[in-house]
């Protein structure tokens, strides 16, 4: 019985003094960032990549797509910039998902690891005659 009694003690005391010394740490003065001290242009720059300007989206604007610079492809699905062509969760149409071990190429989802024509990757063909196992041409 007095075992129990004796950790009990011990663990009390530990988180007594353990609770003191964090305690001490946040006592010091630590320096804060004033609201004054964010410049506006910052901010500025922050939100506007946040919100688009005048709320153009590619549902409204479908030409935006095309004109934006840097844009990831020049149809819009969900309100999103995407290529078609080339993305797996939009293959060939808006919607269209390739399964998990397939790419999309050129608008068809392909499992790159066993197609002769897209061995490893999009338009990478295998010689005439070899074939494609794990998207390796004649691997074995």
């Amino acid at each position: 019985m007095k075992l129990p009694t004796i950790l009990f003690a011990i663990s009390a005391i530990m988180a007594i003094f353990i609770g003191r010394t964090t305690q001490a740490d946040f006592d010091k003065e630590v320096p804060k960032v004033q609201t004054d001290q964010i410049s506006s242009q910052g901010l500025r720059r922050f939100l506007t990549q946040q919100y688009p300007k005048h709320g153009m989206t590619c549902d409204k604007f479908p030409r935006i797509c095309r004109q934006k610079a840097g844009s990831p492809g020049p149809d819009c699905c969900k309100r999103k910039c995407v290529n078609v062509m080339k993305d797996r969760f939009n293959c060939g149409m808006c919607g269209y998902k390739c399964k998990y071990s397939e790419i999309c190429c050129k608008g068809q989802c392909v499992n790159a690891s066993f197609d002769k024509r897209n061995c490893g990757g999009c338009h990478k063909k295998c010689k005439k005659g070899e074939f494609c196992v794990y998207g390796m041409c004649n691997y074995a």
